[in-house]
């Protein structure tokens, strides 16, 4: 979160106006290099209600949304000038807007709620050319609503249709056809846990979905499913959509927390949204990843940079923004075969700064964009360029083109049968590019299986046959699972790397969850396949094969998964080898048993989001369901115990003091050269000082501290190990701390993490994300930047020299344990 500037200005209008029904102050924010915010207008609440949604008209007005009311129409003061933003209230019934587009000579209205004339798709007219909207039309009424309803309206790169995007409490509308295979599923290989909480629990796939409409909204494409809730989206010059897709916040520190990301949406895609503990990992080859992830927050509005007046690296930005952290960030996209990466950089970030959504006026080149949302203060901001670089218009450039041209051949093939797709897509079943392996997979399961199914079956090539075979386990006959576990066995661990061995156990679990489970026969010879390869060195292996063993019904199972929970370093990793455990019914042994339940006394202390408790809870249900009533009895002082409840400093104490380290102990040794070090170790040591508490690495860990995955790239060895050791001397602006002064003189340090209405909800603790302050707005002194880190000191001081090697190795390395660190 960007550090709450206290510039005097800042000060000086908080003691004069106080915070309650005051916007943001400029003076607040920080903003990039050499661009200058302003504060255009400040929505009177009991007015104008609080702006979710904006677009501009082809005179370069703009149209605004209250998420509880009415439409807006804004004239804007040119550059430079400084009268009042011109407001007029667009009298009639329509409102509560979460998608707003102006296309066709019409606006196009998405209300979420069910005001006015409810839920659904509306185009809004001017039919008697007086500027002023008269017909209001429903096109498509839209089952779903609130926040996690029907969102964005977006227009298609070809000028000729609209992309609708919905959330995942939106079912899909009726479609005519569909580039998805529409034989989504649920696809877990053991009982899923539901939402701690219950939040959603029975909801299943497709989840949020994005299609295409005409103008007129007759006919229906449904494109992509899979998010939890996007809310907006946009085309890049290429003409590929992106989205900003929201995580389950309660879901902190469990194995299937997925952050916030963008995601590249092609034709047919899927991004295995499942309700509860049942997210698909990224690495699901029937799904697709993030091109980056951003980390815990709220997505709201998105735009790419197209038509600002900015230099050209800006105008080629992808901006989201995050309403709850109050982060507008710049994605810079760079093509990554027919796919892209991305790296993120924070434009603007205040706090509280709850942004709702974000436009470029090509009347004037300038960046828009609104706080709101949820009744709190709202107010309309203007961005432009102040510094001495070309803003010259940029065409951008080809690159990834040739591979991007292939992806788009293939998708040509999809929503329907064409007598060639099976011939053109085959050679790319095997590509190295995973994103054409995915659009060859979807164009075979929208043809007829029976004239691919053999070919699927003989298939020579590992790679080629894996993906051929995910399609023919969704699409095919149950009968043909035989065979298909016939070509997958003569498959060889040893040659594949790590991400096909991923791919190859789940092919086994689609063909379990669709075609049943196998023969007695084919399951003994499962498990001699699997048996001997866990553990393997890799957590997501584990986490897979773990599942696998305990469907099997391995014997060794529960000896071999208890032992590797005991030393696992994180908890979420440990969880996931609980979650498996509890379903398993064979292979345990009175100690076993008992070392299990006694690890949910220790998992009591675990620290995450608010739906923690709830998984651990129900995972304990479900494995004493599987007890007879004799262990029962035996584990009863275990089943019935209280957890002694431990602070997380407190459960970090309990490693011995080795030595109160300084950086010049151990400078010499990481600046000479990190040689022979273990990527294994220095993983356990960022789980024995509490990091994966607060931090995330390699998609592991918590989310209050900043993501470490990438740390190898910005800091040198020394500078590590000096944030390491002295984290308070330069604490990063963008995830600092922040004091709230009280009017009653009471102080209160943390990070604003969401607000409602006219309270900020402050996190104090980052062990723990799910502790909260409420403190109202009005009783606000001042908000100053805290001088002092949230990471405690003296953490690295149970640790031995050799330890705290190990984990600098691994931090550095972000995440590869072949790098020469470790050889």
């Amino acid at each position: 979160m960007g550090a709450f500037l206290c510039f005097a200005g800042f000060c000086k209008a908080s003691a004069q106006h106080g915070f309650a029904g005051a916007a943001t102050p400029v003076g607040q924010l920080k903003v990039l290099k050499d661009f200058k915010v302003e504060l255009l207008h400040t929505v009177p609440k009991g007015e104008q209600g609080s702006w979710v949604n904006l677009c501009t008209d082809p005179k370069g007005r703009l149209i605004v949304s209250d998420q509880y009311g009415k439409l807006y129409r804004l004239t804007v003061p040119a550059l430079g000038q400084s009268r009042p933003v011109g407001i007029e209230t667009i009298d009639i019934q329509i409102g509560q807007a979460q998608g707003l587009l102006y296309a066709f000579d019409s606006l196009y209205v998405m209300v979420a709620n069910e005001g006015y004339q409810g839920r659904g798709l509306y185009r809004v007219r001017d039919t008697n050319g007086d500027d002023k909207f008269d017909e209001v039309k429903l096109l498509r009424k839209l089952d779903g609503g609130g926040e996690h309803g029907p969102h964005a309206i977006v227009l298609t790169p070809d000028g000729k249709s609209l992309a609708i995007i919905s959330g995942n409490q939106t079912k899909v509308t009726e479609v005519n056809t569909s580039r998805v295979p529409r034989v989504w599923g649920e696809d877990h290989l053991i009982k899923r846990l539901w939402d701690g909480n219950g939040f959603m629990k029975g909801v299943l796939a497709p989840g949020g979905w994005i299609a295409t409409t005409d103008p007129e909204g007759k006919t229906w494409e449904l494109v992509s499913t899979g998010f939890r809730n996007q809310y907006d989206a946009a085309y890049n010059r290429a003409g590929d959509l992106f989205t900003f897709d929201a995580d389950m916040e309660w879901d902190v520190n469990t194995p299937w927390y997925r952050p916030t990301r963008v995601c590249l949406v092609t034709s047919g895609s899927e991004f295995g949204w499942r309700s509860g503990a049942g997210k698909w990992p990224a690495y699901y080859p029937d799904s697709l990843p993030a091109v980056v992830n951003i980390g815990p927050g709220s997505p709201t509005g998105v735009a790419f940079g197209y038509g600002a007046k900015f230099p050209a690296k800006y105008q080629e930005a992808f901006y989201i923004l995050d309403w709850s952290y109050g982060k507008l960030y710049a994605v810079h996209m760079k093509p990554d075969g027919s796919a892209y990466k991305a790296e993120t950089e924070e434009f603007i970030t205040g706090s509280p700064l709850p942004l709702t959504d974000v436009v470029i006026n090509p009347k004037d080149g300038a960046m828009y964009f609104t706080i709101g949302g949820r009744r709190t203060q709202s107010a309309l901001y203007r961005v432009t360029y102040a510094g001495s670089a070309s803003t010259a218009l940029s065409k951008g450039d080809d690159t990834g083109k040739a591979a991007r041209s292939i992806r788009r051949k293939l998708e040509s093939f999809h929503g329907h049968q064409d007598a060639i797709a099976v011939k053109e897509a085959w050679p790319y079943l095997r590509h190295q590019d995973r994103y054409i392996r995915f659009a060859a997979r979807i164009a075979l399961e929208h043809q007829d299986v029976k004239t691919w199914q053999e070919k699927a079956l003989g298939e020579a090539n590992d790679q080629a046959a894996m993906t051929a075979l995910i399609g023919l386990a969704r699409v095919g006959d149950k009968t043909l699972q035989p065979r298909l576990l016939a070509r997958l066995e003569k498959i060889g661990w040893s040659p594949l790397s790590d991400s096909q061995r991923l791919d190859l156990l789940r092919v086994y679990s689609l063909a379990f969850t669709r075609m049943g489970a196998p023969d007695e026969s084919a399951r003994a010879r499962l498990t001699a396949k699997f048996d001997p390869l866990f553990p393997a060195n890799m957590r997501e292996l584990n986490a897979e094969l773990s599942q696998m063993l305990v469907y099997l019904e391995v014997p060794s199972a529960a000896g071999k998964l208890v032992a590797t929970l005991e030393k696992a370093p994180t908890q979420e990793e440990q969880m996931d080898y609980a979650r498996a455990l509890r379903v398993l019914k064979t292979g345990w042994t009175p100690q076993l048993q008992k070392t299990y339940f006694q690890w949910f006394l220790k998992a009591a202390n675990f620290r995450g989001g608010a739906s923690l408790a709830g998984f651990l809870r129900d995972m304990k249900a479900d494995a004493v369901t599987n007890l007879d009533e004799s262990s029962k009895l035996a584990l009863k002082p275990i089943l019935e115990a209280k957890p002694e409840k431990k602070t997380p400093m407190a459960v970090l104490g309990e490693r011995p003091m080795v030595k109160e380290w300084k950086v010049n102990d151990l400078a010499t040794l990481v600046q000479s050269g990190l040689k022979k070090r273990s990527f294994s170790r220095g993983r356990d040591m960022m789980g024995a000082v509490g990091c994966f508490n607060c931090h995330r690495f390699d998609n592991e860990g918590g989310a209050v501290g900043p993501d470490l995955t990438g740390v190898g790239g910005r800091f040198n060895p020394r500078d590590l190990l000096e944030s390491l050791i002295e984290p308070s001397k330069e604490v990063s602006d963008q995830y600092a701390a922040i004091t709230v002064l009280k009017t009653d003189g009471t102080d209160y340090t943390g990070r604003i993490v969401n607000l409602n209405e006219e309270t900020l909800m402050l996190n104090p603790n980052m062990f723990d994300p799910n502790e909260m302050l409420n403190i109202k707005r009005a009783d606000i002194k001042s908000i100053e930047p805290s001088k002092v880190s949230m990471m405690p000191e003296g953490l690295l001081n149970a640790l031995k020299q050799d330890e705290i090697l190990d984990m600098v190795a691994f931090l550095l390395s972000r995440g590869d344990r072949n790098n020469r660190m470790f050889r």
